[in-house]
């Protein structure tokens, strides 16, 4: 054998080789979700196409940094986390490839997709008050948290966390830039203590009369509604819950989602796995395992603490939009002194 021929056989080889290693029946999900219900998602995928899902969890920057350090060889085929404004981050840095598929256009409304990434559940952005100081009709839109019958009565989380950048960023599309900073200084204006916490502590802190508002997204709220700590249950009983701008854009909502990476090597398993987040079955995982709604329509959920919390206009707002907008929302809160 002459060694042009060798070498054509060792190349050959070696496509073969990696064409079998694209073609294997593996998924590699790089997940900024948390949430042990996650395991029985991703298990039923594996029994319904077995296709065996390596998962990295982490938080997502890091992440992120590990896709862009991989580069033209990295493993990830998917990557999933919440928030729009961190699925934008992504988005930004050129991660995501487009993904055509019908499947994904029929079951997702139009305003929770884009052509690189998908929503599969959404959750909503309320505003809580203190049952006992505050009537629920004063605090009818967010536009109230910045009013001033609320001097010192407002609680919040930090301005930087993605939650509140992508209320920013909806604030600023329906508002414009100036009007969301007035808002902005006004909330400010309002504060009963520096912004700590999460979600959750906003929730304790207006039960507990540190502040008598504050904002929290749903999925804590019924976490604490179906909690088995009589605690929880005590906070519950002190603070009531407004769906805002019921009467104008609707109460702002953001997501969870994912999207197929340039470099998947496994593309063909990642488009099958974001179809099949896409269906009624994994909706339920994927929404009713931390308390949110799923994003394909028509997809119903028992979940009594959402049933509890009943129905609501919800924005329409598209999520590219509030991806759009994060960058300048962070700039705004800055500027307003919403740290």
């Amino acid at each position: 054998m002459t060694i042009s021929l060798k070498l054509a056989v060792l190349a050959a080889a070696l496509s073969a080789t990696a064409f079998a290693s694209a073609q294997e029946k593996v998924l590699n999900l790089y997940s900024a979700r948390h949430y042990q219900t996650d395991e029985a998602l991703y298990a039923n995928f594996t029994r319904q196409t077995g296709i065996k899902i390596n998962r990295i969890e982490a938080k997502e920057d890091e992440l992120l940094e590990r896709i862009r350090n991989e580069g033209a060889n990295s493993p990830a085929d998917v990557f999933i986390t919440v928030d729009a404004a961190r699925l934008a981050k992504a988005d930004e840095l050129g991660l995501f490839a487009p993904v055509k598929s019908k499947t994904l256009e029929s079951r997702l409304p139009a305003n929770l997709r884009t052509s690189d990434w998908f929503a599969f559940s959404t959750r909503a952005r309320v505003i809580v008050y203190a049952r006992d100081s505050v009537r629920p009709e004063d605090v009818a839109s967010y536009d109230d948290l910045a009013s001033g019958k609320l001097k010192g009565k407002v609680c919040s989380r930090s301005g930087s966390h993605p939650y509140n950048l992508s209320l920013m960023s909806s604030i600023i599309a329906h508002k414009g830039e100036q009007k969301a900073e007035e808002w902005a200084k006004g909330v400010v204006a309002n504060f009963a203590r520096a912004p700590k916490g999460g979600d959750t502590d906003q929730i304790k802190a207006v039960a507990a009369g540190e502040c008598q508002v504050a904002l929290s997204n749903t999925y804590y709220v019924a976490r604490m509604m179906r909690s088995d700590k009589p605690e929880d249950r005590k906070v519950m009983e002190k603070v009531g819950v407004v769906w805002p701008n019921q009467q104008t854009t609707g109460t702002h909502i953001n997501i969870s989602g994912g999207g197929m990476l340039k470099t998947a090597p496994h593309k063909e398993a990642a488009v099958k796995f974001l179809e099949y987040l896409a269906s009624d079955e994994a909706q339920k995982y994927f929404a009713d395992g931390n308390n949110e709604w799923p994003a394909a329509k028509g997809v119903k959920v028992a979940n009594p603490a959402l049933e509890t919390l009943g129905s609501f206009k919800a924005d329409a707002l598209n999520v590219g939009e509030l991806a759009k907008n994060s960058a300048l929302a962070q700039k705004v809160f800055d500027r307003a002194g919403y740290r």
